[in-house]
């Protein structure tokens, strides 16, 4: 991923915290048949290695876990994201040398992929994600409400993917380059916008340096 120094994040709770924040997540391979990419909910375990380990699964009939990966699988993580139209500038009115771009949170996740179907990894894969999504619901949905045998046979589905990450990638394009008052002047667009999206990414502009 390109990341010019006023974007870099390597702060390592930011990259958790984008991560644990992301609802679904992108694994990429590559094959000899070529890129293979699924989206997929993924966890990061960060007590597991040095850097943490991520994991996830895919269905059985999925062809990418029978391709062997060629080098570091890739986790791509996004976090909130806008488009910043140049009208937001205050340097439009100044200056006119203004174009659109695009404000965004990603993280970049590289690691040797192993796919594993033992009943008993699955399941602890299974029900973590569960309860990662389900937690924070008013009446959450547990794997064990669902009878023994019906997730016996679901888990036989699927299979389980387990990535020990060797290293990330952290970027956090939220108009750091351009000065105050085209900063405020962004937060002030997105905030005012019809898409939730757009509201999300306003507060993250940061108004001073």
């Amino acid at each position: 991923m390109y990341i010019p120094p006023a974007f870099a994040d390597n702060d390592i709770e930011s990259i958790r915290a984008t991560i644990r924040d992301a609802r679904l997540a992108n694994l990429i391979t590559s094959t000899a048949d070529g890129l293979v990419a699924t989206p997929l909910p993924l966890l990061l375990d960060a007590g597991e290695g040095p850097h943490g380990t991520i994991y996830g699964h895919v269905a059985k009939a999925n062809p990418q876990w029978r391709m062997p990966p060629i080098g570091e699988a890739l986790a791509i993580f996004m976090g909130p994201e806008a488009y910043v139209s140049p009208s937001w500038y205050v340097t439009k009115q100044e200056t006119g040398k203004v174009v659109p771009t695009w404000n965004y949170i990603a993280v970049h996740a590289y690691g040797p992929v192993e796919f594993f179907q033992d009943p008993e990894r699955l399941l602890d894969v299974v029900t973590r994600l569960t309860n990662r999504h389900e937690t924070p619901r008013e009446n959450p949905w547990a794997v064990g409400d669902a009878p023994a045998d019906f997730i016996a046979a679901q888990l036989r589905g699927i299979v389980g993917l387990r990535i020990p990450v060797t290293r990330f990638e952290g970027k956090r394009k939220m108009s750091q380059n351009r000065p105050a008052s085209d900063r405020l002047g962004v937060a002030g667009g997105l905030g005012l916008s019809e898409h939730s999206r757009d509201r999300d990414v306003a507060p993250l502009i940061p108004l001073s340096s």
